[in-house]
């Protein structure tokens, strides 16, 4: 197995296996390599050691739940991450610089500024606007070709043109393309964000980088509108929309399916897609 291919298998396996607190020697033996060998690899691919990367993914995925959970407690959100009361209000202000009450209040608004674009503000709209183009779907299974990209959402379109360069044999008319987006940029530190950059095929190449995206129920919300206002839409659909629908959140990533994409005016119809349990 090539590095690269090795790392981002491990990584899916901690995400999967995150709720049974899952640590780096258990990781490296899943994998068939001795826990040395993969801490040194991980460190090589990620820029960051297999430790601070667990301790990270612990701290901004409770702050999602924070912020999508507000029926339950900040003590019960620490726990279920392993930490006591204290521990956990003093960890999450070290890595958030802000205290998970503060945090959630912060959670508790009508707008925000696009972290893409300084200094636009952005209203939310109402839950029922949301709720209108929000469907509840059992959607089916996507075999795709996929590449992993770590870094700040906003040169996506670059990493786009790319991917759809080098795979451009592969691309039929019926071809989707598929973000699959594991981290809140609101959250989690921006050169952190990890996203994969998906096409549908019909059947299994020769290639190394096949996956396959369950099938599930998600909460899809159709999306028309301007590339750069993808983010705020989502975030709106996050803060107002998603605590107050009476759903969970089931896994650990959500969905951008492509509809039409016109790259000169940079217009997109596309399918947000939460999977809720």
């Amino acid at each position: 197995m090539i590095k690269k291919e090795l790392i981002n298998k491990s990584i899916d396996y901690i995400i999967q296996h995150f709720d049974e607190g899952i640590s780096a020697k258990e990781v490296a033996e899943h994998f068939h390599f001795s826990e040395f060998y993969f801490c040194r690899v991980f460190k090589e691919e990620t820029g960051e050691s297999i430790y601070a990367f667990i301790k990270r993914l612990k701290m901004d995925l409770s702050a999602v739940d924070i912020k999508l959970e507000k029926h339950k407690t900040i003590t019960d959100i620490g726990l279920d991450y392993g930490y006591s009361p204290s521990n956990y209000s003093s960890a999450f202000r070290k890595h958030h610089n802000v205290s998970p009450v503060e945090f959630r209040k912060s959670t508790n608004c009508t707008g925000m500024f696009n972290p893409f674009y300084h200094n636009i503000p952005v209203g939310f709209d109402t839950f029922d606007d949301y709720d209108k183009k929000t469907k509840i779907q059992e959607l089916k299974g996507y075999l795709v070709i996929y590449e992993r990209y770590i870094g700040n959402y906003i040169e996506l379109k670059e990493k786009w043109i790319r991917f759809m360069n080098t795979y451009r044999d592969y691309i039929k008319a019926d071809t989707l393309m598929i973000e699959r987006f594991y981290d809140d940029p609101s959250i989690t530190d921006l050169n952190r964000c990890k996203c994969d950059l998906c096409i549908t095929i019909n059947e299994i190449s020769g290639l190394d980088n096949i996956t396959m995206i369950r099938a599930g129920k998600f909460a899809v919300h159709h999306y028309e509108g301007k590339i750069n206002d993808i983010f705020c839409n989502l975030q709106g659909l996050f803060s107002v929309w998603f605590p107050y629908s009476g759903y969970q959140m089931d896994e650990r990533y959500g969905l951008n399916i492509y509809r039409e994409i016109d790259i000169d005016s940079e217009q997109v119809i596309m399918d947000i897609c939460i999977p809720i349990k």
